[in-house]
């Protein structure tokens, strides 16, 4: 298993996710950002928490690391900036 895609994303407070069938938006104070989710990686929104889930062979593995370490840049993003 992919070990940065199992890490869960906490999202602070001001920040808000809304996860649709192939995409992902992140709005905060900094502003929004949206990112296409696909090619069997799914996004689940829990608690103020996000966690990417994904089933397949090693390259939907190594997707779903990539989507997970983007989402927590958005995250950041639009939260303090960069």
């Amino acid at each position: 298993m992919s070990r940065v895609a199992n890490r869960i994303i906490d999202l602070p407070a001001g920040v808000t996710v809304t996860v649709n069938a192939q995409d992902v938006t992140v709005k905060g104070a900094k502003g929004s950002l949206t990112m296409v989710v696909g090619g069997g990686v799914s996004v689940e929104q829990a608690d103020k928490k996000l966690q990417v889930k994904f089933a397949g062979d090693d390259a939907t593995r190594v997707r779903a690391g990539s989507v997970r370490a983007h989402l927590a840049n958005m995250v950041t993003g639009v939260n303090q900036g960069f």
